[in-house]
């Protein structure tokens, strides 16, 4: 494909893929940590937050790869 030709693109999707592969590590500990008894709510809520940013990161990266579509 073309966009493979481009090193830029190539990193921001190695990029993506990192940033997916630790949103669903982010989400597996999440779900087991809230399940477990006295679990430590101000953790729960830092890797909450963490998990959204990370999902703000991949999508702005995605629309990066993204072509522009005229309207």
């Amino acid at each position: 494909s073309v966009l493979s030709m481009h090193p830029h693109i190539d990193s921001i999707r190695r990029r993506v893929s990192e940033l997916h592969i630790e949103h669903r590590d982010l989400n597996d500990i999440i779900d087991r940590l809230s399940k477990a008894p006295g679990q430590d709510q101000l953790q729960l809520q830092r890797l909450k937050k963490r998990r959204l940013l990370l999902k703000d990161q991949i999508l702005h990266l995605e629309r990066q790869l993204t072509p522009d579509i005229p309207a």
